[in-house]
């Protein structure tokens, strides 16, 4: 697939496109979505995020392994115990936007300065 050409004006390189791509296409996936956002509230380890995503310990293991290669979890041992946190305050704030703009329902919350009202997301079902 060709790149668009940019225009003169344009503040982003392609190396930024490509990284924030990867970045969202990582997070793209719910599981690893939802630990993230567990990890930007704490740190935890592999047994208690399989827990709270209701996923299993080695599922858990393989998301937080391309987590950690991504840059995106960090981890430490704690005797025999990995603990996994969010170092990056950008991503934490990223993290945490995201379900700030997203109501419990699914739908977009609406902004104060958005004319409009919420939408549903594209990729939501409305259960037919």
């Amino acid at each position: 697939m060709a790149r668009r050409s940019r225009s003169v004006y344009s503040e982003i390189t392609e190396a930024q496109l490509d990284a924030a791509a990867a970045t969202f296409d990582l997070l793209s996936a719910p599981t690893r979505l939802h630990l993230v956002w567990l990890l930007t509230r704490k740190e935890l380890d592999v047994t208690t995020l399989a827990e709270l995503t209701e996923s299993s310990v080695p599922a858990t293991s393989q998301h937080l392994a391309k987590l950690r290669a991504a840059g995106v979890v960090a981890a430490r041992r704690d005797g025999r115990r990995q603990l996994y946190r969010v170092d990056d305050p950008h991503v934490r704030g990223i993290v945490r936007r995201i379900f700030t703009h997203i109501a419990p329902d699914g739908t977009l919350s609406l902004d104060e300065a958005s004319p409009r009202p919420p939408r549903r997301p594209r990729f939501a079902t409305s259960g037919q």
